[in-house]
């Protein structure tokens, strides 16, 4: 059995033996058992609450910043969970996060967390738990309102974090200012962390850590000559053929000089010998080769490399191919999936809206995206140009006759160019992406960057800000950013060669700190964002209320329970139906 298995039975030995030992009365009044759950009570701490909450005033206007933070978010998070819902019903496809389990912050069952950050996401939702629930507890005594218990929470053996149980007679009397202060203290507290835990990642990794120069290997691709070679994932180039390689663009640019076979030097002081070969590695629905195809010649000419074949097919309409997997006419040009009716190409050239190759415009050859857009961004709206393209009656242009379109570019809403009217401009030469090497690099750079490796200009504060958004989404930043192959997440493993640090301590403990610097301020950003999701049980739920009741009450009307009671579960059941909409909706229409 696998190692989540084997837990999953140790987990229902333990609930059946605890609840039966429950059941019979053997544990200790203070050991409280819910399913899996145990709780321990106690009465021990409160004096210690005293003492913090005589500074009363202190910790109202702390409560009072707390609410206007959390009515502002729990305004935000409604619109957006409303929005996110709307469209994977109206889009399922579009839907970048579509697996369910991946709302579940626990370390190899969501995707984005894996087990290797797994303590330092432990220690930060520990954190997080015992600094809420501490803010819960602490504003009860300023607010007058006794506390039944206190304790700690766990999962088995595994601890869940603490809680404060207030007096349910004690908090109903309370005033409804005060219980509204007690429910935003918890998330205020985890804003606080957040904050704290945030400067000192970025003041860590500005002070000790840098980039090491090269080429940062994140992985190579299947079948690839750096893969035949022995590169992989965690290995920094730094030269080819004897010429130093401190970037991506000098490692492009000595490829570029490179015979067939180079010598590929690595940080560790090994070298390999690549025998480079060019490599399809992406290609559109239909395209004549798949991933992974080897093409050996355009035109009975053997090509090997990245450059020549785009010498190969420069200035040529249509050319012959060879593959491992056999030969193809192939016309040269930018792959569109789609030409709109009302757009330039399609209304007065008359092209059909379906996909095609688009040879040149004006005569000038456009055989990458790239190609198009340069020769586009020399004309102006008005202009009458030449389009030749290749498309049949289906969704195979590859294979579909040569076509020549008179059109008058219109206005381009991104510039003063002429706009011709395409869609699902695909990347690459017709349609397929080449490679000669076949590696993926790691984006140390822009990571180290946003984590407080540059500078913070004329504003720290705004900088600051965003860098906190953006780490909360670097987890994620492959869905984020398509162009971003890896999400980050931490100084782990291999990923660690790509930095060095400088200073007394050990590269290990710069790493380790950091790490949890990162999971903690991430994890209680996050919680602090949950819990003021209005719906109950939630904090948010409970300010919800408090804040229907307050409205209520300025009507010149009758305040009714029932209506405050009626408005905060419409809103909380639409905030949980749109919230299960956007785990489960896109699976089952998708």
């Amino acid at each position: 059995m696998n190692t989540l298995l084997w837990i999953l039975v140790g987990v229902l030995i333990y609930t059946s033996v605890a609840m039966a030992l429950n059941a019979r009365g053997v544990l200790p009044s203070s050991f409280r058992v819910s399913g899996p759950i145990l709780t321990i009570h106690t009465k021990r701490g409160r004096a210690a609450l005293e003492w913090l909450a005589k500074p009363k005033r202190f910790w109202r206007a702390w409560g009072n910043l707390g609410v206007g933070i959390a009515v502002v978010i729990m305004v935000g998070s409604f619109v957006a969970v409303l929005f996110s819902a709307f469209s994977a019903i109206t889009s399922p496809e579009a839907a970048r996060i579509a697996r369910p389990q991946d709302a579940l912050v626990i370390p190899g069952v969501n995707q984005f967390l894996p087990w290797a950050a797994a303590i330092d996401i432990l220690v930060g939702l520990l954190v997080g738990l015992v600094v809420h629930e501490g803010g819960h507890g602490l504003l009860c005594r300023v607010e007058d309102i006794e506390i039944e218990s206190m304790g700690v929470a766990l999962l088995a053996f595994i601890p869940l974090g603490a809680f404060v149980q207030p007096d349910e007679e004690s908090q109903r009397s309370a005033d409804r200012g005060g219980k509204t202060r007690m429910f935003a203290a918890g998330v205020t507290n985890n804003f606080l962390v957040t904050a704290v835990t945030f400067a000192l990642l970025f003041g860590l990794v500005a002070g000790l850590v840098t980039v090491v120069p090269g080429v940062a290997i994140g992985g190579t691709l299947p079948g690839s000559p750096a893969g035949d070679a022995g590169i992989d994932r965690g290995d920094v180039i730094t030269g080819v053929d004897g010429q130093s390689v401190d970037d991506q663009a000098s490692f492009d640019a000595a490829l570029a000089e490179a015979d067939r076979e180079v010598t590929v030097e690595r940080r560790s002081g090994e070298t390999v010998t690549v025998q480079r070969r060019l490599m399809v590695t992406r290609a559109v629905v239909d395209a004549p080769f798949g991933t992974e195809t080897t093409i050996e010649a355009v035109d009975g000419e053997p090509v090997y490399t990245q450059s020549a074949f785009e010498a190969a097919v420069s200035g040529n309409e249509v050319v012959e191919l060879d593959t491992d997997d056999g030969t193809a006419q192939f016309p040269v040009g930018v792959f569109v999936s789609a030409v709109p009716a009302d757009d330039p190409l399609g209304a007065d050239g008359g092209a059909p809206d379906r996909p095609m190759l688009v040879h040149s415009v004006g005569g000038e050859p456009t055989p990458t995206p790239e190609a198009l857009s340069t020769v586009l961004q020399e004309t102006e709206p008005g202009d009458t140009v030449e389009v030749v393209a290749y498309h049949g009656d289906g969704t195979d242009p590859w294979n579909g006759e040569r076509h020549v379109y008179e059109v008058t570019l219109g206005e381009n809403p991104q510039g003063e160019y002429g706009y011709l009217g395409v869609g699902g401009i695909q990347q690459g030469t017709s349609g397929i992406v080449v490679d000669d090497f076949g590696i993926d690099t790691y984006p140390a750079s822009q990571y180290h960057a946003l984590l407080g490796g540059s500078g913070w200009g004329d504003d720290p504060i705004s900088t600051f800000i965003s860098r906190t958004f953006a780490v909360l989404v670097l987890p994620f930043a492959s869905v984020v950013d398509p162009n971003l192959a890896y999400n980050f997440a931490g100084f782990n493993g291999e990923i660690s060669n790509f930095y060095s640090v400088s200073g007394p301590l050990s590269a290990g403990v710069v790493f380790g700190l950091i790490n949890v610097l990162f999971w903690t301020g991430w994890v209680n950003l996050n919680l602090g964002i949950f819990n003021c999701i209005p719906s109950y049980p939630l904090d948010g739920g409970h300010i919800l209320r408090s804040a229907v009741e307050a409205t209520i009450a300025r009507l010149p009307m009758e305040p009714d329970p029932a209506v405050a009671t009626a408005v905060t579960v419409a809103i909380s059941a639409s905030m949980i139906l749109s919230l299960l909409g956007m785990l489960f909706v896109p699976q089952l229409l998708g």
